[in-house]
């Protein structure tokens, strides 16, 4: 597919197509003029005639061209002149006629003046010759400028479509890294919004492209530290000399490749959510369901440490949305929950929806996050100093970029009576469905 050729093809059938209308137009319009100048002057022939006084046959009017033929009739009804012997023509109906003398047809005008009557004729054959002569020169202007036409619509379409060769020639000139955005001053009207958006198309590339950088140094300077500690951890177990040593270092070994792995599963769900949010369909998702699998699916993670776990106020809730990033979004706030809730500590996740719209909240009595850092800890590898609870500083990142890919807010306030904290992902109004409310809970 080729604009230029489109562009070229259409606009020379149709000059093309106009111009033999256009030609067949003039064609008979001049050929019609023609005959009526021609019949003009058959009148105005017979009505120089109408008062020449009748001498003789010799002396009237002599020396008429074969091309006219001129008859006249006295009032007694004798033909007193003939421009031509060897034609005569048959006496009709006055005005306009055209009859066939000879074999010939010819184009006659009659008049009568006071009994005397006038004929002059003209062969049809003649008058549509010299019409379509009159006609064809008049038709050479239109037919010769047709090329010239053609040949200004190829320069034009040409230079119209500069800027558009201009851009492919700009963008062929670049290196692969180049991410500058393209010049739009001076463009047409019609390609400035198709280069602005190329230029918001490689602004985000960009962004998306120093964003995984800066994740990917991150990544690497953050495992860096747990691989060094797995590293001392096994030369620790190396030199354990006792039983009981090599049972401490295994442990510690144990806990160490646990936190390496939960930090490269969070690495994983971090560097998928961005390639996921723009390939993964969009799909009704009922968030009282979403949370009672994470519950079931955790709790064995809470009975461990010991946490009581609850669903608190659940309803029906459908909202649209990614399953799996949602799915995602709340494990990690449970999870966080549990690790930061010291052993006999309570978790309860609400799935509701009220006077501002769907909610997901979880909720602890846990040491809480102090006002002045709710901010910073969404930033990833970020964790609360002093924290003793192990852990990459990932978690709520990772909620944070699935929120705000779903339009949703996270804020983070105290826990019930001021203790703990409480974490609520607030989606927009309008996308929930909700249902009767049914409240539920599991230890």
């Amino acid at each position: 597919m080729s604009i230029r050729k489109n562009l070229l093809l259409a606009l020379l059938s149709t000059l093309l197509l106009l111009g033999l209308a256009t030609s067949a137009a003039t064609y008979f319009a001049a050929r019609r003029e023609a005959n009526e100048l021609f019949d003009y002057q058959l009148r105005q022939m017979a009505l120089s005639l109408r008062d020449q006084t009748l001498q003789s046959q010799n002396t009237f009017y002599p020396g008429f061209d074969y091309d006219f033929i001129v008859q006249v009739w006295n009032p007694g009804g004798s033909l007193v002149y003939l421009s031509n012997q060897n034609i005569l023509l048959p006496q009709s109906k006055f005005g306009f006629n055209t009859v066939a003398v000879n074999g010939e047809d010819w184009r006659i005008f009659t008049m009568n003046n006071d009994g005397k009557i006038v004929q002059v004729a003209l062969p049809l054959s003649l008058r549509s010759d010299r019409a379509a002569a009159i006609a064809l020169r008049i038709l050479i202007p239109i037919v010769a400028s047709i090329p010239l036409f053609a040949l200004l619509i190829w320069l034009l379409v040409g230079w119209g479509l500069e800027p558009l060769g201009s851009i492919a020639r700009a963008i062929a000139k670049r290196a692969p890294s180049s991410l500058q955005p393209l010049p739009e001053q001076g463009l047409p009207d019609e390609v400035q919004p198709m280069v602005a958006q190329l230029n918001s198309f490689l602004a985000r590339l960009a962004e998306a492209i120093e964003t995984q950088r800066r994740f990917t140094a991150d990544a690497a300077h953050e495992l860096r530290t747990p691989l060094a500690a797995l590293q001392l951890q096994l030369q620790v177990l190396e030199r354990a000399q006792t039983l009981e040593d090599r049972s401490d270092a295994l442990a510690q070994l144990k806990a160490g490749v646990r936190r390496a792995h939960r930090m490269v599963e969070q690495l994983l769900t971090l560097a998928r959510l961005e390639p996921e949010a723009a390939q993964t369909e969009v799909t009704p998702v009922r968030l009282d369901r979403l949370a009672a699998e994470s519950v079931a699916e955790i709790e064995p993670l809470a009975a461990a440490k010991p946490v009581e776990m609850r669903l608190g106020r659940m309803e029906p809730v459908i909202i649209p949305g990614r399953e799996k990033a949602l799915r995602a979004l709340l494990d990690n706030l449970v999870e966080n929950a549990i690790r930061y809730t010291p052993s006999g500590g309570r978790v309860i996740v609400d799935a509701c929806a009220d006077a501002e719209g769907p909610l997901l909240a979880v909720t602890d009595n846990g040491p809480g996050i102090p006002a002045e850092e709710r901010e910073r800890v969404f930033d990833r590898f970020y964790r609360l100093p002093g924290s003793a609870a192990p852990g990459s500083g990932l978690g709520l990142a990772i909620v944070k970029n699935i929120a705000d890919s779903h339009g949703a807010k996270v804020d983070l306030a105290e826990g019930v009576g001021g203790v703990g904290l409480t974490v609520r992902v607030r989606f927009p109004t309008g996308q929930s469905v909700p249902g009767n409310s049914s409240p539920g809970e599991q230890a």
